[in-house]
């Protein structure tokens, strides 16, 4: 098999278990607990199997909240008559030759979207107004020669380029298709069946040649985790909508079985080298489609099985639910390091249900906040890519989710040992004050950012020293040449340069001799950092500690000793404020015009010790400009001599 060069706005790099762990820890959770014997007997055939109401069941569909069904009714009105995008091939073509993934995944993702928002409004109108214009989406999408897209089709033997129609992969946009499809199905096919009985058929036909049996007879493609490879978010994304298809159309109760053996299998896979801590190396921005999609599965078992399959009681499965308040910073942001954004729309309705399934009122009540917040209720039921598998539950879930009490935890500490991550804030529930985020961990993690013992700090909820994240996903992304992108370097993070050099990328480049305490008075991370450079660095010795003095301020300490000194040393500090100089050994962050009001954020240090630049970087990427606006700032600190050991110490404060 070639590599796979990956996706866009979401996802995927060689994901590597955390500090500790290795593939094998957690052997058969799944697939031992719940042997094919046991699944033959436990899962409801699918004529029996009821998710949710079909098209015909008229009272339950009338129960949704007018103002739901009404929004869903005129998204759907948008569609009728309308002209399905055409995928040209050379549009497809454009990932090889430019290294744009973006123009060909909007025709793909609008043809699903708008699909999708058909099949919704003819589930809540019911009179039958859509089904042509379903037909005309369902009959374009199974024309299709591959339901992937560009930057995936790589792992099929011819490579890159145009796909092949006689070799079907699977990728998270093939597996979303095959999902969307199928629940297609599962509420119209009876009246696409009246209008032609091919139309049902041809999406049994497709999702079958296209995903159903490839995944079967297939044990090679990475996300599935039999090849030695390390997987991430892809295998429990892939693997709920996978298992969606299998449940709704698998009609040969053999091929079903083995089909949910095998996916319990690839789970068992993920699961196997999770940090027992529950925390995720990729980010809050990937937990929805990592500890969120194993949910999904779960919760889809759980319900095939009339709540047979259960192992919602399991440590693992409730830490990696409550990793996503734990990382919860303040209003939309989350602790981000890595190639994860600093400001998150966290789906509600998801981690509610999480939260209610694990009986975690914390991790419930989160979730009810944020669907407040989000306006969940209000409108119309908005999802992404394949859109159903989220939107059904959350649809049939609005009067819990509205009888729910919102609550925002605002945790005081954080500490996940496995993946060597803390946070502290200033008080329990409140997000006045410093909150300090720091990081140790390797180089080789999910969407790794050579970023061992950086922190991030926050002054009242909002950004003060940041990490900047990454641009809109190219091809470079996720080729060799990814450490030549800026945001992914050390020097554009909260780090030192020794004698010129960086860290490098690679497991072997770590912190060594992590500690951790916490108490009502501070919070401290301390780490060896001189294993994260490479030799040239010719450091013999750094010890970092980041401290979080509650009330106080935030103190980051390096203790050092080189074996040569051929450069001075240099700190650099990434700020969302602007900076500017204040007094001697002050530099003054200011506010940006939505927190005007606050007090400054003030960085001193030792004037005698370090020589001083500013750099404003303008941001012209629209996924930085989401977090960050128009630009960010670099503060170089240079110490003014290159000696072969010293004690440097920054201090932010008010």
């Amino acid at each position: 098999m070639k590599p796979i060069c990956f996706l866009l706005f979401c996802l995927v790099l060689v994901w590597c278990p955390a500090a500790g762990q290795t593939i094998g820890e957690n052997p058969g959770l799944l697939s031992g607990t719940y042997p094919p014997e046991v699944l033959a007997e436990i899962v409801l055939p699918a004529d029996r199997w009821q998710p949710f109401p079909k098209v015909r069941e008229r009272e339950a569909w009338l129960r949704v909240p007018s103002k739901v069904r009404e929004a869903h009714i005129r998204e759907a009105e948008k569609y009728l008559g309308t002209e399905w995008p055409t995928p040209k091939a050379a549009v497809f073509l454009d990932y090889v030759r430019d290294g744009n993934r973006s123009r060909f995944q909007k025709i793909s993702f609008d043809r699903r979207a708008m699909l999708a928002a058909l099949v919704l409004g003819e589930c809540m109108e019911g009179q039958g107004r859509f089904l042509d214009d379903i037909l005309n989406g369902v009959w374009t999408i199974c024309e299709e020669t591959y339901w992937g897209v560009p930057a995936h089709v790589g792992v099929q033997e011819r490579g890159s380029g145009l796909p092949d129609v006689t070799e079907p992969t699977v990728d998270l946009f093939a597996a979303e298709t095959g999902m969307l499809l199928a629940w297609t199905h599962y509420f119209l096919g009876e009246k696409l069946g009246g209008i032609s009985p091919l139309a049902p058929e041809r999406i049994l036909l497709e999702v079958q040649r296209r995903i159903l049996s490839v995944n079967l007879e297939r044990d090679d493609f990475w996300w599935m985790g039999f090849n030695g490879r390390s997987v991430n978010n892809w295998n429990p994304w892939i693997c709920s909508n996978w298992l969606a298809a299998v449940l709704l159309l698998e009609e040969d109760q053999a091929r079903r079985t083995a089909s949910l053996h095998k996916i319990l299998r690839c789970l068992d896979n993920f699961l196997g080298p999770y940090p027992r801590d529950g925390g995720c190396d990729e980010g809050p921005g990937y937990w929805s489609r990592a500890g969120g999609s194993l949910y999904d599965c779960l919760e889809l078992l759980h319900s095939a099985s009339s709540g047979r399959i259960d192992v919602f009681d399991r440590p693992l499965i409730r830490e990696i639910g409550r990793y996503i308040y734990r990382a919860h910073i303040f209003d939309r942001y989350y602790v981000n390091f890595a190639d994860a954004a600093a400001r998150l729309n966290a789906e509600g309705p998801l981690i509610f249900r999480y939260g209610t399934r694990i009986q975690d009122p914390v991790l419930r009540g989160f979730g009810a906040y944020l669907a407040r917040q989000q306006g969940i209720g209000e409108g119309r039921i908005q999802g992404s890519f394949g859109v159903l598998g989220r939107t059904l539950p959350t649809l049939f879930g609005l009067a819990d989710l509205a009888k729910a009490a919102p609550a925002v935890p605002l945790m005081r500490d954080m500490w996940l040992p496995d993946l060597q991550v803390m946070a502290a804030r200033s008080s329990q529930g409140s997000e006045r004050g410093f909150y300090v985020a720091a990081k140790g961990g390797h180089n080789a993690e999910s969407h790794n950012h050579n970023d061992v013992g950086s922190f991030i700090v926050y002054a009242d909820g909002y950004p003060a020293l940041i990490d900047v994240g990454v641009e809109t996903y190219t091809a470079k992304t996720f080729s060799d040449r990814r450490y030549e992108i800026w945001t992914m370097q050390s020097r554009f993070h909260n780090l030192p340069t020794i004698n010129g050099v960086t860290q490098k990328e690679g497991r072997e480049y770590r912190a060594a001799n992590v500690s951790y305490e916490a108490d009502d008075s501070k919070a401290e991370l301390g780490l060896d950092l001189h294993t994260a450079y490479p030799e040239e660095a010719s450091v013999r010795f750094w010890r970092r500690t980041i401290t979080l003095n509650r009330g106080g301020n935030v103190e980051v300490r390096d203790r050092y000793v080189l074996e040569e000194a051929r450069r001075p040393v240099q700190m650099t500090l990434m700020s969302w404020r602007r900076p500017v100089w204040s007094a001697a050994g002050t530099i003054r962050l200011e506010n940006p015009a939505e927190i005007s009001d606050a007090e400054p954020v003030m960085i001193r240090f030792d004037d005698n010790t370090f020589l001083v630049d500013i750099e404003e970087i303008p941001i012209e990427d629209v996924r930085l400009q989401a977090s960050w606006g128009d630009r960010v700032y670099r503060i170089l600190f240079t110490a003014k001599e290159a000696i072969l050991r010293d004690v440097l110490t920054l201090r932010i404060e008010r």
